[in-house]
């Protein structure tokens, strides 16, 4: 009785490494996920660079005896209050809602990093009293946040990016901070130390490229975030004025016909949803990456 387990056993567990193994990053199916999504980022980066090549026509065109009209053959998106094409506003709005989320993260991050790597590398008060303005900051919910930028700034694309880049710089300081720290304890740094190398040398050298890697991999998640909030923002008003063809605006505009004229809504919203999933998922697959390469993976 007791052989029957040890028979069973090499079964088992080679079932358990070929399932664990299909979820390794080199298999064929891992490949085929990454190629999938990289064409869907692809699609996206096409849309907000070249709309004309998806959707040639003109986003702000009106055509009033066409308007409310459903999704068919030749609006596949229906069209809105006016008559104007939803598929050509969703297109052309991918570039202004790109922008808003590109710029704003690249706002947060370079904020950050100025405020991570002061607090990281600088004195013991210099790290307290950052560490301090870290921990304010992020006591506010990123969005409330943004909303109380945005009434000093005032409405707008431009404080729309201002509000929401700021209002991620504390995430970007904090996540900075703790990499350069880590760092700066290790054992390739010490022996730069040893060796006599200047601190600066030391910094941009050894503590720049291995803290960086993790915040760039953070950022790819947030372009995807910030999407998200700037879009909140202009569906309560605050972001491009209509009728840009901008995917928040397209949400606020359509709310008012949300039972009757349900695309008006549902597309641009789907359109949102996308870009968050693609963002998340290649900052997931970035973050993987850089977890293998440091473990020697």
């Amino acid at each position: 009785m007791s052989a029957l387990p040890s028979l069973h056993a090499p079964d088992r567990r080679a079932r358990r490494r070929r399932t664990a193994g299909s979820h390794a990053p080199g298999t064929l199916a891992s490949r085929i996920g990454l190629w999938a999504l990289l064409a869907c980022a692809a699609v996206l980066a096409l849309a907000g660079l070249l709309p004309a090549l998806l959707a040639p026509g003109d986003p702000l065109a009106v055509d009033p005896v066409h308007a409310f009209r459903a999704p068919g053959w030749g609006h596949p998106f229906g069209t809105d209050e006016s008559g104007r094409d939803v598929y050509t506003r969703v297109v052309h709005g991918a570039g202004p809602s790109l922008f808003i989320g590109v710029a704003a993260t690249v706002l947060g991050v370079g904020l950050g990093a100025v405020l991570g790597l002061l607090t990281g590398l600088g004195r013991r008060w210099l790290d307290a009293a950052g560490s301090r303005l870290i921990d304010a900051m992020l006591a506010f919910p990123t969005l409330l946040l943004a909303l109380l930028l945005i009434a000093v700034r005032g409405p707008g694309v431009a404080g729309v990016v201002v509000a929401v880049g700021l209002s991620s710089a504390p995430g970007y300081a904090r996540l900075l901070r703790a990499e350069v720290r880590r760092v700066s304890r290790s054992g390739h740094v010490e022996a730069a130390r040893m060796l006599g190398h200047s601190p600066a040398r030391i910094v941009l050298r050894h503590v720049l490229p291995g803290a960086l890697g993790p915040l760039l991999a953070v950022a790819t998640l947030g372009i995807g975030q910030a999407i998200v909030w700037s879009s909140a923002l202009g569906y309560l008003g605050l972001g491009a004025p209509p009728p840009a063809p901008e995917w928040g605006a397209m949400l606020n505009a359509g709310r008012t016909y949300v039972t009757s004229a349900w695309w008006m809504t549902v597309f641009p919203g789907l359109a949102i949803v996308a870009v968050g999933v693609v963002a998340t998922l290649l900052g997931r697959r970035f973050s993987a990456h850089l977890a293998g390469r440091s473990t020697g993976g």
